[in-house]
């Protein structure tokens, strides 16, 4: 297990959609989801995908319990989610303040569907399918367009709402997603 380096906004390896996987319960994705999981907890993060320590690959994980960087946030569990399908509940989207580990110091104001159902695999190869809402749904979201080669400030539709943290929050502790 290791904490890997996370490619920033700029590396055309973020902007490549991902590789399905193909075989499970394997050492390799094993290793894979483990030093993920070291490196977003080392750096804080709510969820990393897979593409954004250089793995082109659709294999994402998430999770939030208690963090006061999302004090009003309901928990969302530990999840790997393997080969996810997203799809959108209802056509009610809000907009909610979004940062990543690849934009470092940065936020935007990004539109997400309120209510999706995800589907997938874990890294056993068993299959998963979970109907969640609000942060969670925002979790998901945020993480599979990684897999999509779409980074959230692509979604930004009015860029006076992007901008750096510390500008747009000042004397705030907001770290990056």
């Amino acid at each position: 297990m290791a904490v890997r380096e996370v490619l920033k906004m700029g590396d055309p390896r973020l902007l490549e959609p991902a590789r399905p996987v193909e075989r499970f319960a394997d050492p390799e994705l094993a290793q894979l989801v483990a030093d993920m999981h070291d490196t977003m907890r080392a750096l804080n993060g709510a969820g990393l995908a897979a593409p954004q320590i250089g793995v082109s690959l659709q294999v994402v994980i998430f999770e939030v319990n208690a963090n006061p960087r999302y004090p009003d946030a309901a928990e969302v569990p530990f999840t790997v989610l393997v080969n996810p399908v997203v799809t959108p509940l209802s056509e009610a989207a809000e907009e909610g303040w979004e940062g990543c580990l690849s934009v470092p110091g940065m936020r935007g104001l990004v539109p997400r569907h309120t209510e999706i159902r995800y589907q997938g695999f874990d890294a056993d190869g068993r299959a998963l399918e979970r109907r969640v809402s609000g942060f969670h749904a925002r979790v998901v979201q945020h993480e599979v367009d990684h897999l999509n080669g779409i980074l959230y400030p692509m979604r930004v539709r009015d860029l006076r709402n992007f901008g750096f943290t510390e500008t747009l929050f000042p004397g705030q502790l907001l770290q990056d997603d």
